[in-house]
């Protein structure tokens, strides 16, 4: 039996192919002061992702916030191998699409359906930035199809 999956298109911000498990939130995201950078854990008190894990992830957000810092915050993650592998976001902007391009971190945005209600923390996420498309799998077919890696590649 297939699975049943939502494609979602939108607009690519940084070029790149890649595929994983996503962590969503309706919240906008700090890198500086609000992921711990050495770890991939969301640390910002309150958050509705404290204490989540987002290494390996496909990140599913509304915005970036805080100061630059946190462009130079994501490329470190991504030198450490504790970086999202990529960005879904509702709104882009300069710090996280910044962080996105030093780092080789695909990332769309602006797609056809907000994607933080239509992604749900532990869906299988194929994205492609260059085409504009995001391939959902929901969770519920995700656990009845494993070996499934995260994956990022240009």
């Amino acid at each position: 039996m297939a699975a049943e999956q939502l494609v979602l298109k939108g607009r690519k911000i940084v070029t790149g192919k890649a595929r994983g498990e996503a962590v969503v939130t309706a919240e906008a995201i700090s890198f500086n002061g609000g992921v711990d950078n050495m770890t991939g854990v969301v640390t910002e008190p309150g958050h509705e992702l404290e204490g989540v894990d987002i290494s390996g992830k496909v990140l599913v957000f509304l915005t970036g916030k805080g100061s630059t810092g946190g462009s130079y915050k994501i490329y470190d993650m991504v030198s450490r191998g504790t970086a999202p592998v990529a960005f879904i976001q509702v709104t882009p902007e300069p710090i996280t699409t910044i962080g996105a391009i030093i780092g080789s971190i695909p990332v769309v945005a602006h797609l056809d359906q907000n994607p933080t209600q239509a992604i749900a923390t532990g869906d299988w996420v194929e994205l492609d930035a260059d085409a504009g498309t995001v391939v959902v799998t929901p969770r519920a077919s995700v656990a009845a199809s494993p070996g499934r890696d995260s994956a990022r590649s240009s």
